[in-house]
Order: structure tokens, then sequence, then C-alpha cells
């Protein structure tokens, strides 16, 4: 028995290899979309390290109250732990990655995985208020951050790699090309919606270096996303009386009774690196 588990290694190294076997850095995910082999591949070293993360976070719970001696053995307990984790209290949002990271963890199907229940609005808490760590961040002191992050919507790890060298034109229009650190591999081009000179002026000035050589983790990047989000969706929204009704979105649940203009909310998805406007609707867009 012992040297079968020395075999195997510690739960916690069982945990680890199984998810380097789904590494799958720089392929690209939009791309096996296409062909519907994304199941069992991680895309990015961020989504790797918090898998990792909840995964040692149930393994050690599946140990401790269950005594499995084995990765495989740990299988059977998830729902269990995924119906536990909800009564907890946390976020949809973070029942949500949890879901996420056991399913590639046992490449467990959407069928045989526990249903949590819906993401009401309501119940979503990210960027919802001022948080904690959100009383370390000063926005005055960072204020070029924050002012590119509300004009241009990027994510964080987008930030975090973006150079000067990724301004460039189109048709003698300015863009920022977003080729590094993009959400499952989907390259785009923003164009230049507001803080023109702004933008252009800082990124001009770094050249082949990092617009940004740090972003504090204090900063609330999704609600800076939230705001341009909601900022675009204005600047583009038709008059939604005079839309057919095949061009409106009607929102359900908790926001039942609001209706959008379909072709901006694309436009705006397509902004943020999304290719769904339900996310939109539920998740940015802000009255």
């Amino acid at each position: 028995m012992a040297r079968n588990r020395e075999k195997k290694g510690s739960l916690l190294h069982q945990v680890k290899t199984a998810l380097d076997e789904k590494l799958a850095i720089g392929e690209s995910k939009f791309e096996d979309k296409k062909i519907g082999a994304t199941a069992d591949k991680i895309y990015s070293w961020n989504t790797y390290k918090t898998y990792l993360k909840h995964n040692i976070y149930f393994i050690q719970w599946a140990k401790e109250n269950h005594q499995i001696k084995s990765l495989d053995e740990g299988k059977k307990y998830v729902n269990e732990w995924l119906e536990m984790r909800e009564k907890q209290g946390l976020s949809a949002y973070t029942v949500k990655l949890e879901t996420s990271a056991l399913m590639k963890l046992y490449s467990i199907s959407s069928n045989e995985i526990y249903k949590s229940n819906a993401r009401y609005r309501a119940n979503i808490q990210r960027s919802r208020g001022e948080k904690v760590r959100d009383k370390h961040f000063s926005e005055e002191k960072h204020k070029d951050l924050v002012r590119f992050c509300r004009a241009t919507g990027l994510r964080r790890a987008e930030l975090q790699q973006l150079r000067g060298t990724d301004l460039i034109e189109i048709n003698g229009e300015p863009f920022i090309c977003v080729s590094r650190g993009a959400k499952g591999g989907r390259h785009r081009n923003i164009p230049l919606a507001f803080e023109k000179d702004f933008i252009q002026g800082l990124m001009s000035s770094k050249g082949d270096n990092k617009v940004f050589e740090k972003i504090p983790n204090g900063a609330d990047i999704h609600s800076y996303r939230a705001e341009y989000a909601t900022r675009l969706y204005k600047a583009l929204a038709r008059d939604i009386n005079t839309l057919p009704k095949s061009e409106k979105y009607h929102c359900r649940k908790d926001l039942k009774g609001a209706c959008y203009d379909k072709k901006a909310m694309l436009e705006v998805s397509r902004a943020l690196g999304h290719n769904r406007i339900s996310v939109i609707a539920g998740h940015y867009i802000r009255k």
C-alpha cells in the first residue's frame, strides 16, 4: 500500500498532475470551440492557478471528511461539496467557479454536476458596493489607470500585458489591438470611443514598454469594465421604441421588464471580448 501511495503521490500532487495534463497554453480556445474540443483543456495560466487553488480546497475537505486516499475516490463527493458551498452563502460567481474547476479536474459533464440556483443579478456580489480591498486602493494616486480602464474596458490580464505598440491604425482610425492576455485567446481590436487624445498620448509615450508596470490588486477592474460597457451602450443604443421586436433584447428573472437594443449590445459585447449579449445585460450594463 505504501508503495502505491508513493507512486501516485500525495492528493495535492495528484490534483496538480491532473490539471497539468490539461494545459493547452498557446493553443486557440476560439478555434477549439468550433470543433467542440475545449472540455479537457486549460488555456491560460490564470485559469490554471485559480482551478488548482479551488480544487485543493475540495480535495482537502474530502480527505478530512471522507478519508479519501486518491483523487478518483473524491469524485463521488463533488456534488455534496458544491451544494454545501452554496448553503454556506458563497456568491453565485464563486460557486460557478468551483463548479467549473471540478468539472475540469474530473472531466464531469454538465448533466452530472450539481445545479446551483439561478444566477440572479441581485445575488451577484462581484463589484457591488465597496469591498475591504477597495479601501486600500487610491483612485487619485492611480488616476491614469482608472481613466484608461473606464475608457477602454480592458480586463486585468489584458492591462498587464498591454504595450505602447498595441496602439494601431485601421483606415486612419486609432484602435487598441488586444493580442495578449485575452480570455479564450480571442484577439480583438477596440476602437477608441472615449478619451481618444489621452489614450493615444499615454500609449504613444510608452513605445515597446508596458503601458502600466503594475495593476494594483485593489483596483476594481470589473467595475470599470461595467462603467465602460454602460457608457458605450448608451452611446450606441437606438431609440428602443422605434425598433422592431426582433431587434430588442428582453431581460428575464430579476431584470424582467428591462429592454435593450440588440445591435448595440452585440457591439459592446465584442468590445469587452465576450460573444453573448446575455452576459452584457446580466453583468455589465447598469442603468
